[in-house]
């Protein structure tokens, strides 16, 4: 009987242990996670962020700005920006004040820049009021013309186009858009 006992004890200390390192894991995955959601780039539907290539040509699309105004890929100026954003996406927010300060100082003003906010419109408002002086603002879904025309999955994504509709650069970070005294 003493043997049995003895057996069960430790059992149970084995458990209260297993129990102890099982919630110590679950806490850290937690943290690890939380992290992770603040420092990448939105991807939806999973899988490997997806840009368009430099030399790619984006497809034909037609949208209405949030001003009211028609806009295509025919009518992009040579070395338009275009950019994705996403409510919700916070690399995207971190990323728009420097991006609206950059628009601002491009030649070509809001002609040259385009912002795609793509998403759940009702939450878009934000990002359009900050976006809308320094560039055409267009919103759609994740599955909208613009998006689809550029592949686009991920965010916040940054393009760089010539006069025909090619892409010049792209990337997720500032960095792939060129200087303007470079224009």
């Amino acid at each position: 009987m003493g043997l049995l006992t003895a057996a069960v004890v430790i059992v149970g200390a084995l458990c209260v242990i297993d129990l102890l390192l099982t919630v110590g894991v679950i806490r850290r995955l937690r943290e690890h996670t939380e992290l992770l959601a603040s420092t990448t780039q939105r991807v939806v539907g999973g899988g490997p962020m997806q840009l368009l290539e430099e030399g790619t040509q984006v497809a034909d699309f037609a949208a209405t700005t949030t001003d009211g105004e028609p806009i295509s890929r025919e009518m992009l100026p040579a070395m338009s920006v275009v950019a994705f954003f996403s409510p919700g996406c916070k690399p995207c927010g971190a990323m728009i004040p420097a991006f609206s300060d950059y628009a601002a100082t491009l030649p070509g003003g809001r002609a040259q820049v385009m912002a795609v906010v793509v998403g759940d419109t009702r939450q878009a408002g934000d990002y359009v009021g900050q976006l809308t002086p320094v560039a055409r603002v267009v919103t759609e879904g994740f599955e909208g013309q613009i998006s689809e025309a550029f592949k686009s999955r991920t965010y916040p994504a940054l393009y760089v186009l010539d006069g025909e509709g090619k892409v010049v650069s792209s990337g997720t970070e500032m960095t792939v858009l060129p200087k303007p005294s470079m224009r």
